[in-house]
């Protein structure tokens, strides 16, 4: 089984990349969260979305090929690679991707996929701009209108939004500003930077004393609190962030934070709300260690949270090659989000 502590082998990399290889281009089932507002609308998903029609649904298809993308680039000898490369030059098409930008233009699909799938669209950008490589810089520029256009919904929609989404599932507001603070970081946009960190201060600087008895809920696949955590620290100075975590969850020096430290067991893999608590277990493992990593050394807290962490990620990769869809079109993401550690790249 994968550690933190040890990169994947090829082996387990290309065992990774067969599952989105599989995933994106597999257009049903399929639930593509369309508005309809006559017959005119009634579309198969490949023709409302001709690059990210796969895996269930829109944001699934996205962060499939981020996980493509993020193995191809560490792991370019894993078997899958050349698969890979094939696969995401026929996805990545200059024609497909306009119209994946054009789709956003119409009224009512200004909200789709706010801003969860908005946060990982940016975040393949991310891989795709880090990536040295003469294709991944082709399917950066293709991307490019459609990066640009999710840019703009998010400087529209955020200065709108008065109070965060707290929930533990798609539209939590944490997570996206996280991987969109991360976003404009790394392509140098300031204005996007300076807006994100306004508003991640607005929602929650002023946070105190968590309820952690309160998760997790039961089709949970983030922890809203720590994905708050995860997104401060990226915000606060080391010694004002520590403040800060002590306030939040004053409970963690001691290890006292209800259910918050015990990974969460999946009654039924087979139902695709229960088995979200597959991924909660992962995206706490990898915020555990983002946030221990933000700690100053020797923190008892840090010790807390990676010994913790290292429990969640055991549970959760148990489902990620489960047999069963209601899973597999999304968990491995999570977990090579997590044993790739993202949020210690450059």
């Amino acid at each position: 089984m994968p550690r933190f502590d040890q990169p994947l082998t090829n082996e387990q990399a290309a065992a990774f990349s067969k599952l989105a290889l599989d995933c994106i281009v597999t257009e049903y089932p399929n639930k593509p969260g369309q508005v309809m507002l006559g017959e005119e609308s009634v579309l198969t998903p490949r023709q409302l979305h001709p690059v990210f029609y796969g895996c269930f649904d829109w944001h699934s298809a996205v962060h499939g090929h981020w996980l493509l993308v993020r193995l191809l680039k560490l792991y370019p000898g894993h078997s899958a690679a050349e698969l890979t490369r094939s696969v995401l030059e026929a996805q990545f098409s200059t024609k497909a991707l306009l119209e994946e930008a054009e789709y956003f233009d119409e009224d009512q699909n200004r909200s789709f996929e706010r801003m969860y799938g908005w946060a990982w669209l940016l975040r393949l950008v991310v891989e795709l701009r880090t990536f040295d490589d003469p294709y991944a810089r082709q399917w950066a520029q293709r991307l490019a209108p459609l990066e640009q256009r999710i840019v703009e919904l998010t400087t529209d929609y955020l200065p709108r939004l008065d109070w965060p989404v707290r929930t533990g599932v798609h539209p939590n507001t944490a997570f996206a500003l996280g991987q969109e603070l991360d976003y404009a970081r790394a392509v140098g946009n300031a204005g996007l930077e300076r807006l994100l960190i306004d508003r991640s201060l607005t929602y929650y600087a002023a946070d105190r004393q968590y309820p952690v008895n309160y998760e997790p809920s039961g089709e949970d696949f983030f922890s809203a609190a720590l994905a708050e955590a995860d997104l401060m620290r990226r915000i606060l100075p080391a010694g004002e962030y520590s403040s800060w975590l002590d306030e939040f969850l004053p409970g963690l020096r001691a290890g006292e934070m209800g259910r918050l430290l015990e990974p969460a067991k999946v009654s039924d893999v087979t139902d695709g709300k229960i088995v979200h608590l597959a991924g909660l277990n992962l995206h706490r493992a990898w915020t555990m260690r983002s946030v221990a990593g933000a700690l100053p050394a020797g923190d008892q807290r840090a010790q807390v949270l990676l010994e913790s962490a290292r429990d969640h990620l055991e549970a959760g990769l148990e489902y990620v090659f489960s047999g069963h869809y209601e899973g597999e079109h999304w968990l491995a993401t999570f977990a090579v989000y997590g044993l790739t550690e993202v949020d210690a790249a450059p």
